[in-house]
C-alpha cells in the first residue's frame, strides 16, 4: 500500500485537511506587511543640500535660492548631493548657462533638506542615510533578512517541539503509533468511521533504514541525483527570492506612484496563485517554474529598453514581471517539496529556504550599482532570473509521480524513469515563510 492509498482510506482531501490548510495560512496574512515594511520605513524622498543663510538671499524666492546653490541633472532636476561652494548670480540672468568648470561643486557640508509632501519621517530623513551613507540605507534590509534567516532557524526548531509532524514523515521514520493516531483522527474529522488500517500495515510502509542512521543537511549532496537536486533546486530558489525582493523594493523605478504600485503589486498575485494552479497541473511543475522565472527576467530586462516617458507601458510590463516573480515563488514551494524523499523533505526545504534568504539580502544592496551604470541593477535583476529559470529545466519533472519516500527512490527514479500515475490530493504542506 502506497501512502497516497492511505489519504483515500482517511477520505482524501477533506474537512482535516482545509482545517490545517486555514490554520496554516491565516497567521501568513501579516507575513508581506512585515517583510515589505522596508519599502515605508526606509523611503528616500527628495532632498537636497541644506543652503546656509546669507544676507543676499533674503529678497530670493525659493527656486531663485536653488538655482544659484545647487547644480542641475541634465533633465534640469536639482542634485541631491551637491551645492555649488559660492552662490552663482548669474544664473538669475539666464538658467541655461552651465557652470564653468565642476571645481566649484562639492558635496554637502550642512545636511539636508527633504520633501516631506509624502512621508513625514523615515529612517533616511531621521538619520541622513542619503548619498554617501546610502548604503546603510539599503543595508537595513539585509539586516532584516539576515533576522529572519536566524530567527527560522531558532523557531523552527522550536516549532517542530509543539506542532504534530505529518503521518507520511511519521511513517517514512518508522513512529508508526504516532502515524496512526495521526491518521485515525483526520480519517474520522473526514466523516470516515471505518477507517481500519492497522499499525501492522503501516509498519509494512516504513522506509528501511540502517540502524542507528540520521540524516542531515550533508545527507542532501551524498548521492549524485539529490546532489543535483540540491544543487539545481538551490539555484531556482536564489533566483526566485533575488528577482520577487528585486521587483518589490523598487516601487518607484517603474512610473507608479509609490502606493500605487504596492497596492497593484500586491492585488497581481491573487491571479498569478490562480493561474499557477491550473498550470502546474497542465503543463507540470518543471516547465512552469522555469518559464515564469525567466519571463520575470525578461520583464525586468524589457523595462530598460522602454524610454521613461513612455510611463503606461513601463507600469503594464513592471505589474506582468511581478505576477510572473510570483508565480515562480508559488511553484517553487510546491516543487520542491516533490523533489525531495519524505525523510529529507524538511532539511530540503530548511535549505533551500535558507539560499532564498540569502537572495532576499542581496537583493537591496544591488540597487547601489547604480552608482556605476544607472541600469545595471536592472540587467542584474535580469539576468540572474533568466539564468536561474533556465537551470530549472535540469530538475526531474514531478507531475503526477508518487512523493518518495527514502533516498533510494529518488535515485532509482531517475535511473529507470518516473512512474505515471493519477496520485490523489494530499495533505497540504505547511508554506515557509518568504
Amino acid at each position: 500500500m502506497k501512502f497516497e492509498d492511505l489519504l483515500l482510506e482517511t477520505g482524501g482531501f477533506g474537512r482535516f485537511q482545509i482545517l490545517i490548510l486555514f490554520l496554516l495560512c491565516l497567521p501568513r496574512i501579516n507575513v508581506p506587511m512585515h517583510f515589505l515594511l522596508h519599502n515605508f520605513l526606509a523611503a528616500t524622498p527628495s532632498h537636497h543640500c541644506t543652503i546656509p543663510r546669507h544676507e543676499a538671499f533674503e529678497n530670493l524666492t525659493t527656486e531663485e535660492l536653488l538655482l544659484i546653490s545647487i547644480p542641475r541633472e541634465p533633465d534640469g532636476t536639482f542634485r541631491s548631493c551637491e551645492m555649488f561652494s559660492q552662490p552663482q548670480f548669474y544664473l538669475l540672468l539666464n538658467s541655461s548657462l552651465q557652470p564653468e568648470n565642476d571645481s566649484i561643486i562639492e558635496d554637502c557640508r550642512h545636511g539636508w533638506v527633504y520633501d516631506h509632501s509624502q512621508f513625514t519621517s523615515t529612517i533616511a530623513t531621521q538619520w541622513d542615510l542619503v548619498c554617501e551613507q546610502r548604503g546603510l540605507n539599503q543595508a537595513t534590509a539585509t539586516f532584516f533578512f539576515i533576522g529572519v534567516t536566524v530567527g527560522a532557524v531558532i523557531f523552527g526548531y522550536l516549532s517542530d517541539r509543539w506542532v504534530p509532524e505529518s503521518a507520511r514523515w511519521l511513517i517514512a521514520n518508522g513512529k508508526v503509533k504516532q502515524a496512526h493516531r495521526h491518521l485515525l483522527r483526520c480519517a474520522r474529522m473526514n466523516g470516515r468511521k471505518d477507517f481500519t488500517v492497522s499499525p501492522e500495515a503501516l509498519r509494512r510502509m516504513t522506509t528501511e533504514k540502517k540502524s542507528g542512521e540520521s540524516y542531515s543537511y550533508i545527507s542532501l549532496f551524498r548521492t549524485p541525483v539529490l546532489r543535483k537536486i540540491s544543487l539545481c533546486s538551490g539555484a531556482v530558489w536564489f533566483g526566485v527570492a533575488f528577482s520577487y525582493y528585486g521587483m518589490s523594493m523598487n516601487l518607484t523605478g517603474f512610473g507608479l506612484n509609490m502606493y500605487l504600485s504596492q497596492f497593484v503589486f500586491g492585488i497581481i498575485e491573487i491571479p498569478a496563485k490562480l493561474i499557477m494552479y491550473v498550470l502546474v497541473n497542465r503543463v507540470g511543475r518543471r516547465q512552469s517554474q522555469a518559464w515564469t522565472l525567466i519571463l520575470t527576467g525578461l520583464c525586468i530586462g524589457a523595462n530598460i529598453i522602454i524610454p521613461k516617458s513612455f510611463t503606461p507601458m513601463r507600469s503594464v510590463v513592471a505589474i506582468m514581471g511581478k505576477g510572473f516573480s510570483e508565480s515562480a515563488f508559488t511553484t517553487v514551494f510546491l516543487y520542491t517539496s516533490e523533489l525531495y524523499p519524505t525523510i529529507l523533505r524538511q532539511n530540503g526545504m530548511g535549505y533551500t529556504s535558507f539560499v532564498a534568504r540569502l537572495g532576499g539580502a542581496l537583493a537591496p544592496l544591488v540597487f547601489l550599482l547604480d552608482s556605476v551604470w544607472r541600469s545595471l541593477p536592472e540587467v542584474t535583476y535580469c539576468g540572474v532570473a533568466v539564468c536561474c529559470g533556465s537551470v530549472a529545466f535540469l530538475l526531474p519533472e514531478t507531475l503526477n509521480v508518487h512523493l518518495p519516500e527514502g533516498i533510494e527512490d529518488v535515485e532509482k527514479t531517475q535511473v529507470r524513469g518516473p512512474l505515471r500515475i493519477s496520485a490523489p490530493e494530499g495533505m497540504p504542506l505547511q508554506p515557509h515563510p518568504r
